[in-house]
């Protein structure tokens, strides 16, 4: 099975992010899925679908990632507004609590899909009611577990996004852990980074944003964060029975192909 990852679109109502287009960016993207990756199952996008969370970012958003000719599952990021997301995309399912959070199931396993977004910070929450959630699905499923979220768990050492990772690492770490060895990868966003890792035994991976970048500084101050124009960037994944593959695609290289 195949399934495109992407993340941090910073779709704006009109005009320029930081003097990039983020729609212009996003379409970009889905024309190369759709021309390259027309075989993949579905595309995750782990958060931050707009900047400022408005109404019309979401509905230009919206225009863009329609043309794509696969399924989409969507989780919310900080940038991102609930109600606001919840206006544009009434049939994402949530949970009991409200959170847009949902699981679904694959040939490969059940994939769940986190919400980690706090309305109070840009730092990373997992309250207890998501908590209830998370425990009991995986308390329900036997097999095979992919995790989808925006925030990291854990430092990634840009100290600027360690300040505003996932809050409640602690707590999730204990749901998650008795459940360790059926945890076959997990994958998130918000940093802004092609960064590829394992965290107390689980292995995941994090893919760079499509309108900015945060720079690699990991001697840098931890009270602002520097960012670049680095290529944008999704991730291309491959799963089998004993083997999950993420491929880093820089998709608007223009360089010539040629062959050794």
């Amino acid at each position: 099975m195949k399934f495109i990852h992407l993340t941090d679109t910073h779709v704006i109502g009109e005009g320029e992010l930081y003097g990039q287009d983020p729609a212009a960016r996003l379409r970009a993207a889905v024309a190369s899925i759709n021309a390259e990756h027309s075989d993949a199952a579905f595309v995750a996008l782990t958060g931050d679908i707009t900047h400022w969370g408005d109404t019309a970012a979401y509905v230009r958003f919206s225009r863009e990632i329609k043309e794509l000719d696969m399924p989409l599952h969507l989780i919310v990021g900080n940038h991102d507004d609930t109600a606001s997301f919840g206006v544009a995309f009434p049939e994402i399912p949530r949970d009991e609590s409200g959170f847009v959070q949902s699981g679904f199931e694959t040939q490969f396993g059940r994939f769940l899909l986190l919400d980690t977004k706090n309305p109070e910070t840009h730092a990373g929450a997992y309250c207890p009611a998501r908590q209830v959630w998370l425990t009991r699905e995986l308390d329900q499923t036997n097999g095979p577990v992919v995790l989808f979220m925006h925030h990291p768990p854990f430092k990634t050492g840009i100290a600027s996004m360690d300040r505003i990772m996932l809050q409640d690492a602690e707590a999730f770490y204990d749901i998650v852990a008795p459940h360790k060895a059926r945890i076959r990868h997990l994958f998130f966003g918000h940093v802004h980074r092609a960064i590829f890792g394992n965290w107390r035994g689980i292995s995941y991976s994090c893919m760079r944003g499509l309108n900015h970048q945060v720079a690699l500084e990991l001697n840098g101050a931890a009270d602002r964060i520097a960012a670049n124009f680095e290529p944008p960037a999704y991730g291309v994944v491959t799963l089998s029975d004993d083997q999950v593959t993420v491929h880093f695609h820089d998709f608007s290289d223009g360089s010539d192909r040629f062959f050794l």
